[in-house]
């Protein structure tokens, strides 16, 4: 069980009040609004914020949500290319789930467009 997160993506206020304490200074924290009622405070960290919730109900399609938040951590701390990701889905998605691809590739480019420094 960790105690201290170099990079935290929290979505709801409960989490926010549990886990932005135990992000390290310097850290990352990323947040989606929709369920906050008060933002992170913290400032010895880098906050973002992305409007995935609102993102994946204007494009019709809750199920690109995590989609979304891995494009905002891919823009934030590129631990990963988009590339490799698709090449993973590729992988480990059966065949017949291989349509869904590029859907969800266009959404890890749109979390990359929508995260901002908060």
């Amino acid at each position: 069980v960790l105690s201290a997160y170099d990079t935290a993506i929290l979505l709801n206020q409960p989490s926010l009040e549990r886990f932005e304490p135990m992000v390290k200074p310097g850290g990352t924290l990323i947040y989606d609004p929709y369920s906050l009622v008060e933002k992170p405070k913290r400032t010895d960290i880098a906050v973002y914020s992305i409007g995935a919730m609102e993102e994946a109900a204007r494009m019709h399609n809750a199920k690109v949500f995590n989609m979304l938040l891995l494009g905002a951590l891919i823009k934030v701390r590129p631990v990963v290319s988009v590339e490799d990701v698709v090449n993973g889905l590729r992988k480990a998605l059966p065949p017949r789930h291989h349509d869904l691809i590029p859907q969800n590739e266009a959404a890890i480019w749109r979390g990359m467009e929508l995260v901002t420094k908060a």
